[in-house]
């Protein structure tokens, strides 16, 4: 049975590494009777680190799914990774989801990672609460939390709940319960039910004061968003706490604040109530727009397609889980229903799907078996072939194409060599099948005749070479990673080619004028631009030029073949003859401008330069900062809290290898760090002889 749409929350929970998502995961479904017991992610008991790497790890690694009931929610929710090696997962999911729980540790706050996601969640424009866990930790500050979640994220963000402990700074098992400031009710979990059973009682007399002061900054943020609100304040009468509730929600889901709340999902304290704010505040599919998106036929109109059943159908592919018996490709439907044993057009690339079953998904596996779905809900299906992350699956007689989903570039790189040509068919095959699943593993082949495989990071690598070793039991050489450099040009030219040769007895002419120029982008490819005049070159000859120039693009630059980026390549015009000039012509003349062009410009190396933020007990701080200036990197800013001392510094990739080995060495292993791609600059010359030898 299609499940009523009013009822469905499509959240994901995206925190930093560490932060405690996948606990807060784990004690959603014991909370909402999922599970009879808990996992604990250092055990690898969880439900959605199912992976043997995530176990061994004790991280996530990939996004799982789980679906429970709660109050009269039903709730499809993602678990996402929160290393930076994995922001694809993130990217995607939040690409589908309707709405999200933004977790933060209470100790370290807004970190590298919460920075990212939320940046995510806003170009997605998903509306998110916000979960401050940890808060039996040394040295948790809410107040603390709420405020860089403000000043760091700019945010909204308005505490519905405060934590009942010691002063601002809590300490350990001070830590015993929450305040609801909505209904000004004290909230005690009880230990030895990990939270199932919640007290609720009387306000504290020495708390009753400061839950008052915050429950007026609370109405305070609110009242902008209701006018009955302000006019219940105006008269001094009471507020119902359902009219309060109604105000949040429709602010939420308007985007204009986050709800937070706090706890310690470990200990159980918190999740009930957070449960109960995805229900009353995330919205349904109905809440939001409808989703928009090209017609293929009607190039330049677009369809909407609103949630509704009664709808043509409309869905996106965000995540691929290949299989040799057959891949489960997880759908996100938008509009209409879909049945098993259906066929469907995969609008992106017009070639119809066969739709042969269609499942519940339960973390990464098959749960139950359906023959329909409707519009709101995450199935998984089987049967797909040409279907790939990103792609639109829609009513062949309705055709629609949604956007995509963009993912960064790799930076990194480490070359595979096999044993023999039987193991090389093997690597080919496990390479093809994980490239389906994992969006972000690009593949290609080095100068020497390896194979290279590009990722996001040295986590990302290590990953995916322990599961070809392990999973698919590949007897090949593992080379060390490599640094993915680009290149570019230091400054713009304006350069002409010529063509003017004799093939195969004809002569051939053209003259082809261009600009090249670096740009402050990091799109790929190179961007081509025409801005020859209409009546001085046949549309055909300008076509061919502007072909072979983005080839050229693509075939990498002047120093050692290095892909090109922050390059534009503009057509200025030409000369022709009417009885030896033709397309060939053009693109002979195209290549030899874009090569004579790129040698006048001045090549530049570029290298991968990440986000470095670490955090550091403060007898560490000077360590840090000298091993961070050995290393070529730009100290951006330092921040004192409580103890510790936040470092945000930008360091070349080259120089970061083992950066993690380290940390723990400077700080005997008390600090903690995280690195995410910045940007590309130029290598700096003594260092460019170094990498070339």
């Amino acid at each position: 049975m299609p499940r009523d749409i009013q009822r469905i929350r499509n959240i994901g929970v995206i925190a930093h590494i560490d932060a405690g998502k996948t606990t807060v995961t784990e004690h959603m479904l014991f909370c909402s009777g999922s599970k009879h017991r808990a996992g604990e992610v250092d055990a690898g008991t969880t439900e959605t680190d199912c992976d043997p790497e995530e176990q061994d790890r004790g991280i996530t690694i990939y996004s799982a799914c789980v679906t429970f009931d709660w109050l009269d929610a039903h709730i499809n929710l993602i678990d996402t990774p929160g290393h930076v090696d994995f922001t694809a997962e993130v990217e995607r999911c939040l690409r589908v989801l309707d709405g999200a729980v933004v977790v933060f540790s209470a100790r370290e706050g807004v970190q590298a990672q919460s920075e990212t996601v939320w940046r995510q969640a806003d170009r997605y424009r998903v509306p998110r609460l916000a979960f401050v866990n940890k808060m039996d930790r040394d040295g948790a500050g809410f107040e603390r939390v709420c405020g860089e979640i403000a000043q760091r994220l700019g945010a909204q963000p308005v505490p519905l709940q405060i934590p009942v402990g010691a002063g601002p700074v809590l300490a350990g098992d001070a830590f015993r319960g929450v305040i609801d400031l909505i209904e000004m009710q004290m909230l005690e979990f009880d230990g030895e039910s990990d939270g199932r059973v919640v007290r609720r009682g009387d306000l504290p007399e020495d708390r009753r004061a400061e839950a008052e002061s915050w429950r007026n900054q609370m109405l305070e943020k609110l009242y902008g968003h209701s006018d009955e609100l302000t006019e219940l304040a105006l008269l001094e009468k009471p507020i119902p706490p359902a009219l309060i509730r109604q105000v949040i929600r429709q602010a939420t889901v308007a985007l204009k604040i986050q709800p937070v709340l706090c706890g310690s999902a470990l200990r159980g304290i918190g999740v009930q109530p957070l449960l109960d704010a995805v229900a009353w505040y995330l919205p349904s599919p109905l809440d939001l727009p409808s989703v928009e998106g090209e017609n293929p036929t009607r190039k330049g109109h677009i369809e909407r397609r609103p949630p509704r059943s009664s709808e043509p159908f409309c869905g996106l592919v965000f995540k691929v889980l290949p299989a040799k018996t057959g891949d489960l490709s997880w759908v996100r439907i938008y509009s209409g229903e879909l049945k098993a044993n259906t066929r469907a057009l995969n609008a992106g690339k017009d070639k119809k799907e066969n739709v042969s079953q269609l499942w519940r998904i339960h973390a990464t596996k098959r749960e139950q078996q359906v023959q329909k779905a409707a519009a709101g809900d995450i199935v998984g299906l089987i049967g797909l072939r040409h279907s790939i992350t990103g792609d639109t699956l829609c009513d062949p007689r309705h055709p629609i194409l949604l956007e995509s989903i963009q993912f960064p570039q790799t930076v990194i790189s480490m070359a595979i060599e096999p044993e023999s040509a039987t193991e090389r068919e093997k690597l080919a095959d496990a390479l093809e099948l994980l490239q389906r699943q994992d969006p972000t593993l690009r593949v290609g082949n080095g100068e020497t005749g390896q194979t290279l495989i590009n990722g996001m990071g040295e986590l990302h690598l290590e990953v995916i070479k322990n599961r070809l070793l392990r999973d698919f039991a590949l007897n090949v050489r593992f080379h060390t990673p490599q640094v993915s450099y680009r290149e570019t040009v230091a400054h713009g030219v304006d350069v002409t080619g010529v063509c003017q040769r004799q093939i195969a007895g004809q002569p051939l002419f053209a003259e082809l004028r261009i600009r090249i120029e670096p740009v402050d982008s990091d799109a790929q490819p190179v961007t081509v631009v025409n801005l020859c005049p209409p009546e001085s070159l046949p549309a055909s000859f300008v076509a061919a030029a502007v072909e072979e120039l983005k080839a050229c693009g693509d075939g990498g630059g002047r120093i050692s073949g290095y892909p090109l980026t922050k390059l534009r390549v503009s057509i200025l015009g030409g000369q022709m003859s009417p009885e030896h000039s033709n397309e060939m012509a053009f693109r002979i003349a195209a290549n030899e401008a874009f090569h004579r062009g790129l040698e006048q410009a001045g090549p530049v190396l570029l290298e991968p330069i990440m986000k470095l933020d670490i955090l550091t007990p403060e007898t560490y701080l000077g360590d840090f900062l000298g091993d961070l200036q050995q290393r070529r990197a730009l100290i951006v800013r330092t921040e004192h809290r409580d103890g510790l001392t936040a470092i945000e510094a930008h360091a070349p990739l080259h120089e970061l290898f083992g950066y993690a080995s380290a940390m723990r060495s400077l700080s005997q292993g008390r600090a903690s760090c995280s690195m995410e791609p910045l940007t590309y600059a130029p290598v700096p010359p003594n260092t460019l002889k170094r990498i070339m030898g």
